[in-house]
Order: structure tokens, then sequence, then C-alpha cells
């Protein structure tokens, strides 16, 4: 599809804040453009996903870099590039995604971070085209069109979860089950927070869409 004029992925690993808005330091922010070492052969395959986008305004050199789940919804044919992704390892996982595939739409870097919807997974990693942009806020200049270091997928959306699974939620299921067992205690929302793009296991993804029908905590 066409390139946006506004970026539209939240970089809770690039930006400098996480996930509760907090301050990251710049050794994080540098770790982020390390490149990591090859996977094993034997690296786990998923099959769903979690991906970070801000819901509320935020400018980087004068670019509002606000993309919430109803902004994708709102987009022509309820479909949009994910792009901006500048970690190593979060760009490696979207070149793990199929076409199909199911993520679920999280909405970071604001008031009541947490999962406001699913989409889908419409189009496999490709060249991110914002690299190359000197006005893009994503601009990387140590990337060459021969050699380019970031990818990016198309997503489409698919519905609103039935209530929105505020981050508080998740952690107090993350927590319990850290103690007593159960499919959240290993859940990347909490053992790798600041990547914006992560993998779900089958169990984790249906135990947190099983929530939607809950009574929240």
């Amino acid at each position: 599809m066409p390139p946006k004029k506004r970026a539209r992925v939240s970089q809770t690993a690039d930006s400098g804040r996480g996930d509760n808005g907090e301050t990251v330091s710049s050794k994080s922010k540098a770790a982020a453009k390390s490149e990591p070492k090859k996977k094993s052969s034997g690296s786990p395959q998923y099959c769903h996903w979690l991906m970070k986008s801000e819901p509320e305004s935020r400018f980087e050199n004068g670019i509002d870099v606000k993309f919430g789940i109803e902004d994708l919804k709102a987009s022509p044919d309820q479909t949009s590039c994910w792009d901006g992704v500048r970690n190593y390892q979060a760009r490696n996982f979207m070149r793990q995604m199929k076409e199909g595939q199911s993520a679920f739409f999280y909405h970071s870097n604001c008031k009541e971070p947490g999962i406001a919807g699913i989409i889908k997974i419409v189009k496999e990693s490709y060249v991110d085209h914002t690299q190359f942009d000197k006005k893009d806020v994503h601009y990387d200049a140590s990337s060459k069109p021969d050699n380019p270091k970031w990818s990016m997928v198309d997503v489409q959306y698919q519905r609103m979860l039935k209530r929105f699974l505020p981050l508080s939620e998740l952690k107090k299921y993350h927590l319990q089950h850290r103690a007593e067992g159960g499919p959240l205690k290993d859940m990347a929302l909490f053992t790798r927070a600041r990547l914006s793009v992560q993998p779900l296991t089958t169990e984790e993804f249906d135990f947190v869409l099983s929530l939607e029908d809950e009574e929240p905590l």
C-alpha cells in the first residue's frame, strides 16, 4: 500500500519511554541498535502476536506518531503497513509472521495501556520505506537501499475485544500464574516488556482472549 504521511508504530524500546510511561535509559536505546545473535535452528515458531502502538497524540519532529486501533479501522480497507520498528528483535519477530496470523492490537504509552482488539497479518514482511525517508521520524541514515535493515508487515483490523483488557489486569494474572502456574507466567509483555512486537504462544493468546468474556478482576 502507498506510504502514509504519519508514523504509526509505538517504539517502546526506541522512543525512550516504557509501557507505563517510565523513562528508559539510554543504554536500553543503544542496546536496541545492536544486532542480536542469530537464532538457533531450534527457536520456537509462533503464530500469534502482540503489537504495540500509541493511541494518544505525541509529536516527534513535528509529526504526530499517534495510531490507535480506531485509526487502523478508519484506514482504507481497514489495512495499514506497520512501519517504524527500529529494534532488531521486534523486526525479527515481524519477519516470522505469516499471512493470516492473528495479533492483539495493544495501546501503549497512554493513560491506560492494554489490549484493545484483534488484527490480522495480511502481507508478510517487506522493506520498510520509512528508513530511507529523511523527513520521517524513523529515518535511519545507516540503512542503505541495497542492504536495508528494517522490515514491516501489513495488518488489517478484525474486531474490538468485547472489553478493553488493561495492562494492570493482565499483570495480576501474570503474577498469579508465575506463582501458581498458568499460561501467562512467561508472557513477553512482562518478560520482554519494551519490545513493540512480541510473540504469543497459542495458550497465551487463547487465555487472554477468554478474558473478554470474564468480569474484570
